[in-house]
């Protein structure tokens, strides 16, 4: 059921839904990446196949899977028709970005660079309120599907924040204040995390609709913990990763969880095919539905599954009621 113009809602790839429809929510994963830049440097981050990718998301479906968050953004991969089409066939809401990530996954001479702070908002505002390019912005026309952006991106490396990332952080927290949208970020191993919640209350965003990505790969229980002291939340998604190390994910949970237990949510990122059932590589996109839920309760943080996978993401992902300022 699409809520009413009043309430709080999702914007989905079919449509808006209220958050208390999301269910079971992965909070940040790759669902389509469409022959691109980034796969032609990596051959395993091609997830291009419709029929695989809904063979997987099936399997989520039936496991009480409801809703992810695919994080590909702009002209890196994003194919919105193809990911409209997965959502048809499997009934998993699939939330898609605006925004930009990484330099490594654009071309020296992309827009990226040339396009001024204004140009840059006008394209994410288009791409939430008016659908996104069919043609993912590989030009020359524009032609604009029904199907909308619910999340924008932004992406810092190892590097301290540089004077062209601060750019797109002004024209993501531009199209975050004049929309709602809710804002998703890439910090390479945690790194520079403080630096982003910093620059973003600096730029009067809504933390709480601000979450930063892969920070449980950060190995600091105490940088962890400053860093969701600031009211930001935060994305975890290596607990399949650790092999024969310490997992630090499940470190993180245990000195963390029960103190934030409002801030906190997870995904897979599972950005390479070798991770997928569906295309013959493990654990599966299950993983946290099956192993991770039967561990969180042999720590005895059973209780806050429900926050971790249900709460806090339909907290997260509704539009901004503070700075809305827009119709449906």
């Amino acid at each position: 059921m699409e809520p009413s113009p009043n309430q709080k809602f999702v914007r989905t790839v079919l449509g808006d839904i209220s958050p208390e429809a999301m269910g079971l929510t992965y909070s940040h994963e790759h669902i389509i990446i469409d022959e691109s830049y980034p796969t032609l440097g990596n051959p395993l981050f091609l997830l291009n196949d419709v029929e695989k990718v809904s063979e997987e998301l099936h399997r989520f479906y039936a496991a009480g899977g409801r809703t992810m968050v695919d994080t590909m953004p702009a002209d890196c991969g994003r194919n919105v028709r193809k990911l409209a089409e997965v959502s048809r066939r499997t009934g998993v809401h699939i939330i898609v970005p605006t925004g930009i990530h990484l330099e490594q996954y654009y071309l020296p001479n992309h827009w990226r660079y040339t396009y001024t702070e204004e140009q840059l908002t006008r394209l994410f505002v288009a791409d939430v309120t008016e659908g996104i390019d069919a043609h993912d912005y590989n030009g020359p026309y524009v032609e604009r599907t029904p199907h909308k952006a619910g999340m924008v991106k932004l992406a810092t490396g190892d590097e301290k924040i540089t004077a062209h990332q601060e750019k797109i952080f002004h024209a993501v927290v531009n199209t975050h204040k004049e929309t709602g949208v809710p804002i998703l970020t890439h910090t390479n191993f945690g790194k520079h995390a403080l630096d982003q919640v910093n620059l973003f209350a600096k730029l009067g965003a809504d933390l709480t609709h601000v979450v930063l990505s892969h920070v449980d790969r950060y190995q600091d229980i105490n940088y962890n913990r400053e860093l969701l002291q600031t009211g930001v939340k935060v994305e975890y998604d290596s607990a399949f990763r650790w092999k024969n190390e310490p997992n630090w994910t499940y470190k993180l949970l245990e000195a963390l969880l029960s103190e934030f237990p409002d801030q906190i949510t997870m995904g897979m990122d599972a950005a390479k095919s070798s991770y997928w059932q569906s295309y013959g590589g493990n654990p599966g996109l299950n993983f946290l539905i099956t192993t991770f839920k039967v561990d969180l309760q042999q720590m005895g943080l059973g209780e806050y599954y429900n926050h971790i996978f249900f709460k806090n993401p339909a907290r997260l992902y509704a539009f901004c009621k503070k700075i809305l300022n827009f119709y449906k």
